[in-house]
């Protein structure tokens, strides 16, 4: 390496010495065989805690001869719609819809986004009534909303769609709009619950300064089309406002189940797609911690350590068996859409210095487990077999929103819990038995798959663990289908499915990713 070269190299640093810039000058010193290091910068961090020896993981940038020039400036730079242009209707603020209405801008587009539910902000007071009172707001609750499910049940950016699109540049733009810079770091990127909500209310300010719209408690009702049925032209609001439009993009999110309903009533081809359920496993973090750092001796985790996570899958029979969405630091939170059910999900804010550790733990669904539900609900039988199972939890749970829960060795033993464990769950928890109120198929798989993970986690199957129901939104049971060329769907021109409430992705940034594509082909086919 020659003076004045800039240049990227990876370091490996023990833990104690992961945060000391000076550490890091030295161990790319050596691993560039130059004296010295003037400048470096981090680009980016991971831990590697498969060993009694922690390690982490550095990629840095560095120069041997004066500063590294300074960072580019993450700062909106979208242009302004002109008069006239083409009107792109985005029903659903979630990342789907959001980044798709970017990128529209960007195309010289008017994008006239549409949300059944309030703004971030508002939003957030629509939470208390069913954390304290068990009383769900049917179109503003924890998925229902500006930012969509991710706002107030995460925000975790870690993704496998590396293939799908631009996944720095939505980092970018999370970034450009408020979120901490950190997650351009991060191997697994998170943002937080309570920083989420000002990130996504700075995108959509973005969007409105740019000349596109934003309308919030728009719940689309019905849909305009052609003639003959073969276009679409725009939705219906609320029972009676129309909103035309050139194209329109629905992303809607996994729970917008009477979007289905109208597509299903208007003749509109869906289908059925596999899904996963079961339960959200509580644990106390301090355990989770001394797991997965292999904790030889008492103690604390180390402070340059996040809380500790885990990921665990394997297959049991034919049907895959992994945990899912799991917050480290988090809070168990009541997820429902409608008061006749009980829903849990999971939560971190940016801190995750919750006592808990909780994390999805379910079994794959294929269309075929849900025969006995095709004849009277067809594509739906799905969504009809989620139903089913948050009815139960309900009646379980006793009522507002308290959910039923069973300790996890008592699960797996199949005996009743006299009493449960402390927990992040709000409402509170009812002891039920969980292995009676789950299908058969989906209790004996979730035991196999705890009992084969608790060989590889020592200590993860314990008495201490509260098994809690149910977990039904892991993704949409429906597929809404879509030429794999135009990205429409194939019997309805311009009308262009999106995200997860499409299939068609699974996480905020896929969703943003696929959120962009179909903006991409409704202006190029439109």
């Amino acid at each position: 390496m020659t003076d004045n070269t800039i240049q990227t190299v990876s370091i490996t640093l023990p833990l104690e010495q992961s945060d000391d810039v000076e550490a890091w000058k030295s161990a790319a010193a050596n691993a560039l065989s130059v004296s010295k290091i003037d400048d470096i910068r981090l680009r980016k961090h991971s831990i590697d805690a498969r060993r009694a020896q922690i390690k982490v993981q550095l990629r840095v940038e560095v120069s041997v001869s004066g500063e590294l020039p300074p960072e580019r400036a993450y700062e909106p730079d979208y242009p302004t719609v002109p008069n006239g242009a083409k009107r792109l209707v985005i029903v659903g603020m979630g990342p789907a819809g959001l980044f798709a209405a970017l990128r529209a801008i960007e195309l010289g587009w008017r994008p006239i986004l549409l949300e059944r539910g309030k703004d971030a902000i508002a939003g957030r007071f629509d939470l208390a009534p069913i954390l304290r009172e068990g009383r769900v707001i049917e179109d503003s609750n924890y998925y229902f909303g500006e930012g969509g499910a991710g706002t107030y049940s995460d925000g975790k950016l870690y993704t496998r769609a590396t293939k799908r699109g631009p996944v720095r540049k939505v980092y970018e733009t999370f970034v450009e709009h408020g979120a901490p810079n950190r997650i351009l770091i991060d191997s697994h990127p998170h943002i937080g619950s309570n920083l989420l909500p000002n990130v996504i209310r700075s995108l959509r300010e973005t969007i409105l300064n740019c000349g596109g719209e934003a309308h919030f408690e728009s719940k689309v009702t019905g849909l305009i089309r052609s003639a003959d049925g073969k276009r679409i032209q725009g939705v219906i609001a609320n029972g009676q406002n129309e909103i035309v439009g050139d194209a329109v993009i629905l992303a809607t999110g996994h729970s917008a189940r009477d979007v289905y309903r109208l597509l299903r009533d208007e003749q509109i081809r869906i289908e059925q797609k596999p899904f996963a359920v079961g339960v959200r496993i509580e644990h106390p973090q301090p355990l989770i911690d001394s797991i997965q750092y292999s904790y030889k001796r008492k103690g604390s985790r180390h402070p340059l350590l996040p809380a500790a996570s885990y990921s665990l899958a394997t297959k049991i029979g034919d049907r895959g068996v992994h945990s899912f969405c799991m917050c480290p630091g988090g809070f168990v939170v009541p997820s429902a859409t409608e008061n006749d059910e009980v829903v849990v999900n999971g939560m971190s804010l940016a801190r995750r210095d919750s006592p808990f550790a909780n994390s999805g733990f379910v079994v794959s669904v294929e269309p075929e487990d849900t025969e006995s539900l095709q004849s009277e609900h067809g594509a739906l039988a799905g969504i009809a077999f989620q139903k089913e199972l948050e009815r139960v939890a309900s009646a379980a749970g006793g009522g507002q929103q308290k959910a039923p829960a069973q300790r996890m060795r008592d699960f797996l033993k199949e005996r009743d819990s006299s009493d449960l464990p402390e927990t992040s769950y709000f409402p509170g928890l009812t002891p039920a038995p969980i292995h009676d109120l789950l299908p058969k198929e989906i209790a004996v798989r979730i035991q196999k798959g705890l009992r084969q993970f608790g060989k590889s986690m020592n200590g993860y199957v314990t008495q201490e663990a509260n098994l809690i129901g149910f977990e039904t939104r892991t993704s949409s049971p429906v597929r809404i289908p879509r030429d794999p060329e135009t990205l429409a769907h194939p019997e309805v021109e311009r009308l262009y499915p999106c995200g997860e409430g499409a299939g068609f992705a699974g996480g905020i940034v896929s969703a943003a990713l696929d959120g962009m594509r179909c903006a991409e082909a409704a202006t190029k086919q439109s």
